[in-house]
């Protein structure tokens, strides 16, 4: 392989599955200049303010709400080596303060979010992809928490969405693309030491491939 193209990971998970814990690790093990990430949940289509009960029945589990061609023109720039300017998602929530992202072009470029390997064109780019996953109820518990806390959603309108939007969206467009990843990591515990001995052991073979030429340049 060309050494000066990235090499671009797809890392999907369903809600609650923990894949922002397991990003985190996973970043922590390399240096700014060696890895960038592009998040699925920044391209989501504005869907203007919203009360309580209409952002409750707004269905965002679905490829429709995501704009996929934007999102796959900035993971083509960034292979070109150009910078991304993307303005950040806030979940219609009016209080959030919007900051503008700017994604670097890397030797290794993480892609990641629910419909990553849906979006036949983007998965098409995909050099490795993981899949992140947790049993229903374990997941469920932590999505109740970090809507909780984050978003300020009540616990019932967390289950509506979850029974409704979550859990078939799951099924029909993530799911399927299971048996077809290089790597599940199953993710239940909680356990920190567990998801950073299986982000170690990744990194320090995708740096000896991709970012030993870029520390001899």
């Amino acid at each position: 392989m060309n050494n000066n193209k990235p090499f671009i990971i797809g890392i999907a998970g369903g809600s609650g599955s923990g894949k922002t814990f397991f990003l985190n690790c996973f970043l922590h093990h390399f240096k700014n200049d060696e890895i960038t990430l592009i998040s699925q949940d920044d391209y989501y289509i504005p869907a203007g303010e919203m009360t309580q009960e209409e952002n409750k029945l707004y269905n965002f589990d679905l490829p429709s709400t995501i704009d996929d061609q934007q999102f796959l023109f900035d993971i083509k720039k960034l292979l070109k080596g150009e910078v991304v300017y993307k303005k950040e998602y806030n979940f219609n929530n009016p209080l959030a303060v919007t900051k503008i992202l700017e994604i670097n072009p890397a030797p290794i470029i993480i892609v990641e979010g629910l419909f990553i390997l849906h979006f036949k064109e983007i998965a098409a780019l995909l050099d490795y992809t993981i899949f992140i996953e947790a049993e229903e109820s374990v997941a469920l518990d932590r999505r109740i928490k970090r809507d909780g806390i984050e978003r300020g959603y009540p616990e019932e309108d967390v289950l509506y969405k979850w029974h409704n939007h979550v859990v078939p969206a799951y099924k029909e467009f993530l799911l399927p693309y299971k048996g077809q990843c290089d790597q599940v990591v199953v993710n239940n515990n909680d356990i920190p030491d567990d998801i950073i001995k299986i982000t170690e052991e990744i990194s320090v073979d995708l740096k000896e491939k991709y970012c030993k030429y870029k520390q001899a340049e």
